[in-house]
């Protein structure tokens, strides 16, 4: 949960930067993509809070979800980062675009061992 919140902070910190830092460097379409790496990673921040809530969710799986979305985060939120930053950045990122899927591909991954998890809860 304690990472959640610092999540959730980076966040708002990171959307006031795209929101109000960019529009002088970057173009529309950058700052439109900078704001897809901002609402995944909003998202994403406010799962792991519930996540951190869900006692009754096997702590096996809360691990698993945890490392998906925390590395789909970083890939595909990050990425996105970079990559709508490019025209301004001293080197280039272009190698980054096929991170930004593989990211997302863990941020499915953690919703789907999340629902596996929840199936998978024995009644008591």
């Amino acid at each position: 949960m304690v990472t959640a919140t610092l999540l959730g902070a980076m966040t708002i910190a990171v959307g006031a930067f795209g929101a109000h830092g960019l529009k002088n460097f970057v173009g529309s379409d950058a700052i439109a993509t900078f704001e897809t790496g901002v609402r995944y990673q909003m998202y994403h921040a406010i799962a792991l809070l519930i996540l951190g809530f869900a006692t009754q969710v096997p702590a096996a799986t809360r691990k698993w979800v945890f490392r998906f979305f925390v590395f789909g985060i970083v890939l595909f939120s990050g990425s996105i980062y970079l990559l709508a930053l490019q025209a301004v950045l001293p080197f280039s990122v272009s190698f980054l675009g096929p991170v930004t899927p593989l990211g997302g591909l863990l941020l499915i991954s953690g919703w789907i061992r999340w629902a596996y998890g929840l199936l998978t809860i024995k009644s008591g």
